[in-house]
């Protein structure tokens, strides 16, 4: 069933009405507006949100509505459907690893103009591959010191900062805007992480006497999560704006960040259903290959039980829970709190599943949840 245009009033709503025995994702187009509002109104810059966090169609509207206009893409693919869906939004190339063919297409038909590398050996790409460098901006990547994110991107992409300092240079040199682009890691619980990266901007910048037209934070900004409640945004937003204070930019330098799951992960829910209990185990129709594939990197979502004859009871109990395949790795790790006459054909609605759920979905054993709705019920955080 696709439910694609179907809208309800609350969640249990959605249950009422489709009696779903299908996972529906629970779209809450309002809550992603207020995100991308809280951060066009704080951050000092342009605002990209992260394609590759939640494509959708539903949430690139939202976002667009509320003013997004750039976009962090990461493949031809996700360029292409941001300058295919909206004539006046800007696509940035910001995967450090990009394939040749790739590069001449977004140039020559998509128009990027913004790339990221890491290595001189993607410099290098670009230089052979694209015609002219007119108007071009390449930002080179830094390497992060770890501060507790839930994924390290730096253990796979950054220079070090003596060879962000030559990369800089060789950009200068060929001809093109130059830039400097960091990450923190997503799911990054502390701020102080961007001023640490701050600092390694500032020190990149002085070793090499390269004048920067573009500064990108990347991004890492934290959502809230069960037991898991980092700072505010206001927080990231002040000591971002206190370290850029130290730094010797032209006045014309661009602020940039990246956010993807802090603008989307509250904006969807997950509508899942029982299909048998064991004991301290109940088996789910969706799981780690699809919707909730984060679970399986300790992620754990808020939850709460809908049945529709009755009220479940209110002592709870930590279950085990797998998802619908036969794979014994599709098991969520932590214990899933949830009241303790959990049935089958009970629903189970998984909170803040807005990032990297419907983005990250396999086909595997051929279970696929495709089932979208919007609803106007505030998010489930906890």
């Amino acid at each position: 069933m696709n439910a694609f245009d179907r809208h309800f009033s609350n969640v249990r709503e959605v249950a009422l009405a489709l009696r779903p025995s299908y996972p529906v994702y629970c779209l809450r187009p309002d809550e992603i507006r207020r995100s991308a509002r809280s951060f066009l109104d704080a951050f000092p810059g342009r605002v990209l949100y992260a394609v590759k966090c939640n494509p959708h169609p539903l949430v690139l509207d939202a976002l667009y509505a509320e003013g997004i206009r750039h976009f962090d893409t990461a493949s031809l693919s996700e360029v292409a459907l941001i300058r295919e869906s909206f004539a006046d939004a800007t696509a940035y190339f910001m995967h450090p690893v990009k394939a040749r063919a790739a590069i001449e297409m977004a140039d020559d038909v998509y128009h990027v103009k913004h790339w990221v590398i890491d290595h001189v050996n993607e410099l290098k790409k670009l230089v052979e591959v694209m015609p002219s460098r007119h108007g071009q901006a390449v930002l080179v990547r830094i390497a992060t010191q770890a501060f507790g994110a839930a994924f390290e991107l730096s253990n796979k992409f950054g220079a070090t900062a003596d060879e962000a300092v030559a990369l800089l240079k060789t950009v200068a040199d060929e001809g093109f805007q130059a830039g400097l682009a960091f990450h923190v890691g997503s799911q990054c619980r502390d701020p102080e992480a961007f001023s640490h990266a701050i600092g390694t901007v500032d020190k990149v910048l002085k070793a090499s006497d390269v004048s920067i037209q573009y500064l990108d934070l990347g991004g890492g900004f934290p959502a809230t999560y069960f037991d898991d409640a980092p700072p505010p945004l206001d927080q990231f937003i002040a000591t971002i704006r206190d370290a850029l204070e130290s730094l010797d930019l032209r006045g014309d330098c661009v602020f940039m960040c990246e956010p993807g799951r802090a603008l989307v992960a509250s904006g969807c829910s997950l509508l899942t259903q029982v299909q048998l209990r064991k004991e301290d185990e109940i088996y789910l129709n969706d799981g780690v290959y699809h919707s909730l594939s984060e679970a399986g990197a300790h992620i754990r979502h808020p939850v709460r039980l809908l049945r529709l004859d009755g009220e479940p009871s209110s002592n709870l109990r930590a279950f085990k829970a797998f998802g619908p395949t036969c794979d014994c790795l599709d098991v969520i790790p932590s214990p899933v709190e949830l009241p303790d006459d959990v049935r089958e054909g009970d629903w189970i609605e998984f909170g803040q599943v807005g990032a990297y759920s419907n983005a990250m979905r396999t086909t595997f054993n051929g279970f696929y949840p495709e089932t979208f709705v919007t609803v106007d019920e505030a998010p489930l955080h906890s």
